[in-house]
């Protein structure tokens, strides 16, 4: 199956793009997604733990299972004062 990864912000700064496809089996989660993205992008792999992350506009668990044709974003922590 096919789906959507976004990245935004910083996520995107490392990326160098803000959107590609992923092909995953079908059963995969968000979890999946996130490791096929760090490995296509090593700078990402250091928010692993920090990322928040979304399924078709809502937020979503590392654990949720994705289908054919989702959107998933990924989005950095959010800092400031």
């Amino acid at each position: 199956m096919r789906v959507t990864v976004q990245v935004f912000a910083r996520l995107r700064e490392l990326a160098g793009q803000s959107e590609w496809h992923c092909d995953l089996p079908v059963g995969a989660t968000i979890a999946e997604v996130w490791r096929r993205t760090a490995d296509a992008h090593p700078s990402l792999e250091v928010y692993g733990r920090s990322v928040s992350c979304a399924l078709n506009e809502d937020f979503a668990r590392m654990t949720t299972a994705v289908n054919d044709g989702d959107v998933i974003a990924f989005l950095p922590p959010v800092s400031g004062g």
